[in-house]
C-alpha cells in the first residue's frame, strides 16, 4: 500500500492533507477533531493583533443547484485571546505528536512585534510557522496581510526578521493579488524562507442585490472587498503554483510548497502535487462538507498511487511541471478534429449552435437514418476538412465521450512558433503568413 507520509522541510505528517489557516482551524477542539478524522496537519487560524469581527462574514456563488462554487469572506484573523490559542496549540501538539501543527502569524510591520510573537509561539512546541502575507481583507489598513505580500521588499524584510529568531521551519504565504507572483516568491527565497504556501484568497466583491442595491455579503447595509476561495479558484491557483514551482530561481532554493485554492477532492490534491506542491491545504470544502471528506481524499490518493506504482508522494510530486510551456513552444503541426459518436448523441444540437455561432462553422445538421426509429431532429456532423480542433463542441456536449478530439496526421511540419520565426522570419508579414498556411494546409477562418 502506498505511503502517503510527507516530510515538508522537517515538518512531518502522516499524509499531505492539511487544514488551511481559516475557520476550520480556529481552536484546539477543531484541530484535534480534524486529526482524529484523519487530517495530516493543520495551519492554525492566524493569530496576532486584537480584532473585532462583523456579521455577515460570508457570501457565496451557487451555480445551477451546486452550492458554494465560490466563497467570499470578510472574516479577520483569530478573535480569541493569544494566550488561549497558544495553550491550545501546545495541547494539540502534545496529544498528536506525529501530526503537523503550524502557527499562522500576522502582526504589524515592526521587527519587535514579529520577533516577540514568534518567540512566544515557539514555546508551544508547534512544528513551524506560516507568515500570512496574503490575506486581502480587513488588515490592509494596518499595513498587514497582502499589504506586505504585494511588495517584494517588505516580504523579504519581514521574513528576515522572523528567520533571525525562529528555530523551526518558516513558511511564507503568498498573495495572488499581484501582477507577478514569482517576484514575492523570489523575495521569500532571498530571505531564506524554509518553504512557501500559495495561494491565499483573491480580492473580490461577491455581488449586488438587485432589489436593495446592497453589496453581498451585507454588513449592516455596507459591503466591500473580501477574500474569494472555493472550487472556482482552482485553475488560478494551479497557474500561480506552476509559475512559482517552474521558476529557475525558486528551483535552485530546493524548498517545498504547500498548495491551496479550490481543493475539494483527492483528484484536485493530486493535480496540485503534480505541479509541485508537497502538501495541500483545504478550507472551503471542509466548511461545506465537514472534516469527513479526508477519508475519500486518503483512499482516493492511495488507490491512485497503487494503480500507478508510486510507493510514496515524492515519486510524483512535480511530475507534470516539465509539461508546462509557453505558447511559442507549442507544436504548430499538431492537429486534432472533433468526432461525434452518434450512438451516444441525444440530438440537443448544442455542438452545432456553439460551432456555428461562436467558433468555426464546421458542423452541419444532416438527415441520417441510424436506426429504424423515426426522428424529427437532424444529426450534427463534423466536416473534418474544416475543423480547426478548438474543442468547443466537446466542451459544451452534455454527454460524456460523445464528442472526442482525435489527433490526425496532416503532413504538416512539426515546428514551434519560436522555431518558425527564427527559420522563416518573413512569416511575420501577412502575405507570407498566408502563403505558409496555404502551403501547409492550415485553415484560415
Amino acid at each position: 500500500m502506498a505511503d502517503l507520509s510527507i516530510d515538508f522541510n522537517g515538518i512531518k505528517s502522516p499524509n499531505p492533507f492539511w487544514l488551511a489557516s481559516a475557520p476550520p482551524s480556529n481552536s484546539g477542539y477543531q484541530v484535534q477533531k480534524a486529526f482524529e478524522a484523519g487530517w495530516g496537519g493543520a495551519v492554525w487560524k492566524t493569530v496576532g493583533a486584537p480584532v473585532l469581527n462583523v456579521c455577515n462574514r460570508y457570501g457565496t456563488i451557487d451555480y445551477k443547484g451546486r452550492k458554494i462554487i465560490g466563497l467570499n469572506n470578510v472574516e479577520l484573523i483569530s478573535d480569541r485571546p493569544l494566550e488561549v490559542n497558544l495553550k491550545e496549540m501546545a495541547e494539540a501538539k502534545r496529544n498528536f505528536p506525529n501530526h503537523a501543527v503550524i502557527a499562522s502569524v500576522m502582526v504589524e510591520s515592526k521587527k519587535e512585534a514579529w520577533q516577540e510573537i514568534i518567540k512566544r509561539i515557539e514555546d508551544t512546541g508547534v512544528d513551524g510557522f506560516e507568515l500570512n502575507f496574503g490575506c486581502p481583507h480587513g488588515m490592509s489598513e494596518r499595513g498587514m496581510g497582502s499589504a506586505m505580500g504585494q511588495v517584494p521588499e517588505y516580504t523579504c524584510m519581514v521574513t528576515e526578521w522572523v528567520m533571525e529568531v525562529a528555530t523551526r521551519p518558516v513558511i511564507v504565504k503568498l498573495t495572488p493579488n499581484v501582477t507577478d507572483i514569482v517576484q514575492p516568491a523570489r523575495a521569500a527565497v532571498k530571505a531564506k524562507a524554509s518553504a512557501l504556501s500559495l495561494i491565499n484568497t483573491i480580492n473580490s466583491i461577491m455581488g449586488v442585490d438587485l432589489d436593495s442595491f446592497e453589496i453581498k455579503p451585507n454588513v449592516g447595509g455596507k459591503g466591500g472587498h473580501g477574500g474569494y476561495a472555493g472550487p472556482a479558484v482552482k485553475p488560478i491557483a494551479l497557474h500561480l503554483l506552476s509559475s512559482v514551482a517552474s521558476d529557475p530561481e525558486f528551483q535552485q532554493a530546493r524548498i517545498p510548497i504547500s498548495g491551496m485554492g479550490g481543493i475539494e477532492t483527492w483528484q484536485d490534491a493530486v493535480e496540485f502535487m503534480l505541479l509541485g506542491a508537497t502538501s495541500v491545504q483545504v478550507c472551503t470544502a471542509v466548511m461545506h462538507f465537514g472534516f469527513r471528506i479526508v477519508d475519500d481524499m486518503i483512499d482516493g490518493m492511495s488507490n491512485w498511487m497503487d494503480e500507478r506504482g508510486f510507493k510514496n508522494c515524492t515519486d510524483f510530486i512535480g511530475k507534470s511541471l516539465p509539461r508546462i510551456s509557453n505558447f511559442g513552444d507549442f507544436d504548430l503541426g499538431f492537429q486534432s478534429v472533433a468526432r461525434i459518436d452518434h450512438n451516444k448523441c441525444i440530438q440537443c444540437n448544442l455542438c452545432f449552435i456553439a460551432c456555428n455561432d461562436t467558433a468555426h462553422q464546421c458542423i452541419d445538421l444532416k438527415d441520417m437514418k441510424l436506426t429504424d426509429e423515426v426522428t424529427e431532429r437532424l444529426w450534427p456532423v463534423v466536416r473534418e476538412e474544416d475543423c480547426v480542433g478548438c474543442a468547443l463542441c466537446a466542451s459544451v456536449c452534455p454527454v460524456d465521450d460523445c464528442i472526442t478530439m482525435t489527433e490526425i496526421d496532416t503532413g504538416r511540419p512539426h515546428i514551434t512558433w519560436n522555431q518558425l520565426i527564427k527559420e522563416k522570419p518573413e512569416v511575420l508579414q501577412w502575405d507570407k503568413m498566408i502563403e505558409y498556411r496555404e502551403k501547409n494546409h492550415i485553415h484560415i477562418h
